[in-house]
């Protein structure tokens, strides 16, 4: 059996490493955040992002579903904002944008000076058995020749469907940049579980992969997706996450995507997560010495799934991802 279904199986049971490179440095004026929770956070919640086709419960017609983003960003007048967007989990099953420890880690980031986004997307819940528009036919077939169950099947097409949203989430901040102050030199995609896979996807997939497979003919709700935004990844943030389906794009597709400028990487798994084992975390650590990119690894000691509440050295995963960002991004601190 192919890994990528081994992994889809698994995933719905609800130190460090790195070489010697030196921060990046950008050309754009580095913003300034604070060492502690400083401004009060401020909350535009449930704006549509984009539409993106979903089943209609009542026939097999697909209809446009609104797809809808959090945005977090501190009271302060800040023109200079770094941006965090983060993803949710749920085994493509389900999952909520409003899960309170993302909240927490929303307000978290925010009332340091980050704007901090937390992005619903399209799981199995929201598929019929139409899938023309949501998932490209190479997609469905590999899907179907390969997938165990038809429950595995839809679940891989979910998989694109949450990607091409996630993408689509991640242009709208773009696009938005000028009303929420981002710098969008400083992006840093983050996520756990199913948001964590979909997270290293989206920072190393290129641009035009889960967007340019199927057209605006077959999925009219494209012309919502702000298409003509272009983003760079700097860092990624993923818990007790796995390169699934970056891997399957490239069984996909016959393309491999890793290369030397994906984005640097913070990894905090579990040791003993049974549903996304921790051997995928050691994946990604020998992919990326094999690239020579910066990042960390964070066993968590005699963890499982979902281990918000881990730490290492006495510090949190907020604290973690804080001064990984603040050291790669230089970020200056106040």
């Amino acid at each position: 059996m192919h890994k990528i279904f081994y992994l889809v199986i698994f995933s719905f049971l609800f130190v460090a490493a790195c070489n010697e490179d030196e921060p990046m440095n950008t050309e754009s004026e580095v913003p300034v955040i604070k060492a502690d929770s400083f401004y009060d956070v401020m909350v535009d919640e449930d704006i549509t992002y984009a539409d993106g086709l979903s089943h209609d419960p009542v026939s097999d017609t697909n209809v446009a579903m609104p797809q809808k983003i959090d945005v977090y960003h501190p009271n302060n007048t800040s023109t200079n904002r770094p941006v965090f967007l983060f993803i949710h989990g749920g085994g493509f099953q389900g999952g909520t944008k409003t899960k309170p420890e993302i909240i927490e880690m929303a307000n978290y980031f925010a009332s340091r000076g980050w704007v901090f986004a937390s992005v619903d997307y399209r799981t199995t819940s929201d598929l019929g058995n139409t899938f023309t528009g949501i998932a490209p036919q190479q997609w469905i077939d590999f899907t179907l020749q390969n997938g165990t169950t038809p429950s595995d099947a839809k679940t891989s097409i979910a998989m694109y469907a949450a990607q091409r949203d996630a993408k689509a989430a991640l242009r709208w901040l773009v696009a938005n940049a000028s009303t929420y102050n981002i710098n969008t030199d400083y992006i840093t995609v983050g996520g756990a579980s199913a948001g964590a896979i979909t997270t290293i996807t989206l920072g190393i997939s290129d641009q035009e992969d889960f967007r340019d497979e199927i057209s605006i003919t077959e999925d009219p709700t494209l012309v919502t997706a702000n298409l003509g935004e272009t983003y760079k990844v700097r860092s990624m943030v993923e818990f007790w996450g796995s390169n699934v389906k970056i891997d399957l794009y490239g069984s996909v597709y016959g393309v491999d995507r890793y290369d030397e400028n994906d984005p640097e990487l913070l990894i905090a798994h579990g040791t003993l997560d049974p549903a996304v084992l921790f051997s995928e975390a050691t994946e990604l650590d020998s992919i990326y010495n094999s690239l020579g990119i910066y990042h960390e690894v964070y066993p968590l000691e005699g963890e499982g799934h979902g281990a918000w509440s881990a730490e290492v050295d006495g510090l949190g995963l907020f604290d973690l991802s804080f001064e990984f960002l603040v050291e790669r991004q230089n970020l200056t601190i106040e």
